[in-house]
């Protein structure tokens, strides 16, 4: 999403933005249990972000003013969606945790549904301080609470995710309906061979496109230009999975076919025609948080 950033600050902040965008995403995936609603959230934060700029006067500290940003933007997301937990009654005079490398490990490496598991306080405190790194004080001052509040939160969700580490994951693999399947192996076949016109005769006439933190494009004449885009370069390889869940492209390095997917491509379909496009080759950060599944 391409955001025109306005008055004397424009350098500054357009520049802030791209370093700290994928530390931004993985904050609110993780606030919001998916790296897709984790960039939405993301977007709508930038967007008020630019809005409040001209009006916002000094910023002592420019990261700490888009995290409290990002983490309101997260907030007003859960309570849209009605799944944020009341903050509970913590002892204020906990003591947190102690750095522990163990428990850095664990948090960082927990999945996004484990986090949605942890009360809305814990979750924002143990992002904050084990998965990205941030100081009580930084953490106090953007979730607008005292240092024994954070404590008390890393406490008890620290503890909690020590629980969930040694539960089973029961969750039951996804399945692609016989007819997506279809679709989608067309889709990918006629890509990997490079044969952009039919692949171009599989759009709506009113597709739309987003290459997130792009550009958006709509109607067949205009998504047509992407896969010249395509065409020009060979760093690609595309193969069939899923993403959280949800029917996806995965686009793997040809010359390295056992690595992790570098990013992928969400497809969806209006009677039979491919009507939407939501790529993230240029937002390759949201893959490092998601959870893919090759088929």
């Amino acid at each position: 999403m391409n955001i025109p950033i306005p008055g004397g600050r424009h350098g500054l902040f357009e520049r802030l933005f791209g370093e700290l965008r994928p530390k931004l995403h993985r904050y609110c995936a993780r606030m919001t249990g998916s790296v897709f609603d984790g960039e939405d959230v993301l977007q709508e934060a930038l967007a008020k972000a630019i809005e409040a700029l001209p009006v916002a006067g000094p910023i002592a500290n420019p990261e700490g003013w888009l995290f409290r940003i990002a983490h309101n933007a997260a907030l007003d997301f859960l309570r849209r969606r009605a799944r944020e937990q009341a903050y509970s009654d913590e002892d204020l005079d906990m003591i947190a945790d102690p750095a522990n490398p163990t428990i850095d490990r664990q948090a960082a490496s927990a999945g996004l549904h484990t986090f949605m598991r942890l009360p809305v306080t814990q979750r924002s405190s143990v992002i904050m301080m084990d998965v990205l790194g941030y100081s009580l004080q930084e953490i106090s001052a953007t979730l607008d609470t005292s240092i024994p509040a954070v404590k008390a939160a890393l406490h008890r969700g620290r503890d909690r995710l020590r629980q969930i580490a040694h539960e089973p994951d029961d969750r039951p693999l996804p399945k692609l309906g016989a007819a997506e399947r279809q679709l989608l192996n067309a889709y990918i076949d006629r890509f990997n061979a490079r044969d952009f016109d039919a692949v171009r005769d599989m759009l709506a006439e009113e597709v739309r496109l987003e290459l997130v933190a792009k550009t958006r494009l709509n109607g067949r004449k205009e998504v047509g230009t992407y896969f010249g885009n395509y065409s020009r370069v060979r760093d690609w390889h595309l193969v069939p999975g899923f993403v959280e869940n949800r029917p996806a492209i995965l686009v793997r390095d040809p010359n390295d076919p056992t690595a992790r997917p570098a990013y992928f491509i969400l497809l969806a379909w209006h009677d039979g025609r491919l009507a939407a496009i939501r790529d993230f080759r240029h937002a390759r950060y949201i893959a490092d948080s998601a959870e893919l599944l090759v088929l």
